[in-house]
């Protein structure tokens, strides 16, 4: 009887462990698979799409216009050459720390580099947002 008991609460609690922590925002659609919009009156706002290509193209920009081979800049960056023609060819977007090494070799500040995420829509803290994070 004993065993059984253990066996019993093991099962109680890997059904625990299974269930959500928080519940579902959203009713599932069984033809999408995508998650509705919840039904408590909150609105599900998507957010646009950040720009990769003209993030490439812009880095491309910059080397071209030093007149920098892929070999001078991965010296002055301390990145591998293979790993900056991946970027400026689409293959891999490139980690924030690759990308502050990208910055301080052509002495670009941060900001102009990813200010070319947005170039197709509004920049962060553009707009009439009402949920700013400034402190009053």
């Amino acid at each position: 009887m004993r065993g059984r008991n253990r066996a019993h609460t093991l099962v109680q609690m890997s059904a625990l462990r299974l269930s959500p922590l928080w519940p579902e925002l959203g009713q599932r659609s069984a033809l999408t698979g995508q998650v509705s919009a919840p039904s408590d009156g909150r609105v599900t706002i998507f957010l646009p799409d950040p720009d990769f290509e003209a993030l490439r193209l812009e880095l491309a920009r910059l080397r071209a216009a030093r007149g920098w081979t892929y070999d001078e800049l991965a010296a002055r960056s301390g990145l591998a050459r293979r790993t900056l023609i991946e970027i400026e060819q689409g293959r891999t977007i490139g980690t924030l720390k690759t990308w502050h090494a990208l910055a301080h070799a052509l002495s670009t500040p941060l900001d102009q580099l990813f200010g070319t995420l947005c170039g197709d829509h509004e920049s962060p803290g553009q707009g009439g947002d009402s949920r700013s994070t400034q402190a009053t």
